[in-house]
């Protein structure tokens, strides 16, 4: 039998869809909860003050969760305005993932409460990457769309970590606040200026992950199931590490520091996305900040800041814009988009 020449990649198609897809941002959307905890509010009731966390953080107020605001209600709720901003109803979203370290139950799954809610179809599911927990949702659905598996897809980050708080300690309680934020995906043609993920970079490595984790699971009673953290570790590993993730996903697109627009980082610490923008050569003003109005939001502090910046005008079509997230696992990556 004769040998044939395996076709071009742009001669390919998979399921309808021509190969070479590139997966655009259609539209952004986030929720925040409607109670909001200053530093000064909360050092009333923990062994801290608001110059402590300004210091250390850049962190001033955080919005926490009420008992209704539940990881799923956030979600649907940042989900409904990414899909206003769209243009797009809920019926034309074939694919859901949700990135969350914080879910409502143990299964059915965050993201199919949210289907549920939206009235959506095809399928959904969630992701445990703690606060990579978007970006790892966001290369999950691109690799669909430019594989062809799917058309459309909502990418969420949605946490509650109010709930998972040991509140007594004063050098972690302090840091977080509870969000969501989500994008919609659609599949469009790709090439050079064209909008679109141009990439997606994802990492772990799991011998870090004693400097920050959740020390509790389902049915270990005899554990509290809060947050634990080293974060010196922490923040020592975190410069080093997203500073390659952005290095690599520039290097993967052969373009300089000078092409990116702005940056839109995980919102953990303000003294480490100083130290990426400036890695990067990006003024502040080109460089998204939430972390003091949001706190470290996890999954959710990437898609809040995105979808900040695009709603206030910042971010517009045809800019390029860097996110990277670094969480508990340890997980990290990047992702670089053309909006």
């Amino acid at each position: 039998m004769d040998q044939q020449t395996p076709p071009l990649p742009e001669q390919r198609c998979v399921q309808g869809l021509a190969a070479q897809k590139r997966a655009v941002i259609a539209g952004t959307g986030s929720y925040l909860p409607e109670t909001v905890v200053t530093n000064e509010e909360l050092s009333k009731t923990v062994d801290t003050s608001d110059e402590w966390i300004r210091e250390r953080t850049g962190i001033g107020q955080r919005h926490l969760a009420q008992p209704h605001e539940t990881c799923a209600f956030m979600a649907t709720r940042a989900a409904e305005r990414a899909l206003a901003a769209s243009g797009m109803r809920a019926g034309e979203i074939d694919a859901i993932l949700l990135g969350t370290a914080t879910p409502d139950e143990a299964f059915p799954a965050t993201a199919l409460r949210v289907q549920a809610a939206l009235g959506a179809g095809g399928f959904g599911f969630d992701l445990s990457a703690a606060c990579s927990g978007f970006i790892y949702a966001l290369g999950t659905a691109e690799a669909m769309i430019a594989a062809g598996r799917i058309r459309t897809a909502l990418v969420i980050g949605s946490e509650v970590y109010s709930r998972i708080m040991n509140w007594q300690d004063r050098g972690t309680c302090v840091l977080f606040g509870d969000g969501a934020g989500a994008v919609v995906l659609r599949a469009g043609e790709a090439g050079a200026g064209l909008p679109g993920i141009l990439s997606v970079h994802l990492h772990a490595d799991g011998g870090l992950g004693d400097i920050l984790y959740v020390d509790g699971a389902v049915g270990r009673s005899d554990r509290p199931g809060h947050l634990v953290m080293n974060g010196r570790e922490v923040f020592r590993h975190a410069v080093t590490r997203l500073a390659d993730t952005v290095e690599e996903a520039l290097a993967a697109n052969g373009l300089a520091k000078a092409d990116i627009g702005w940056l839109v980082p995980h919102q953990a610490n303000k003294r480490i996305i100083d130290a990426i923008g400036k890695r990067l050569g990006l003024p502040p003003e080109r460089v998204v900040t939430t972390v003091e109005r949001h706190a470290n939001t996890s999954a959710a502090s990437v898609p809040l800041a995105l979808d900040e910046a695009v709603r206030d005008g910042r971010i517009r079509p045809g800019d390029l814009v860097l996110m990277e997230a670094l969480g508990g696992g340890l997980t990290w990556g990047s992702a670089l988009v053309r909006m």
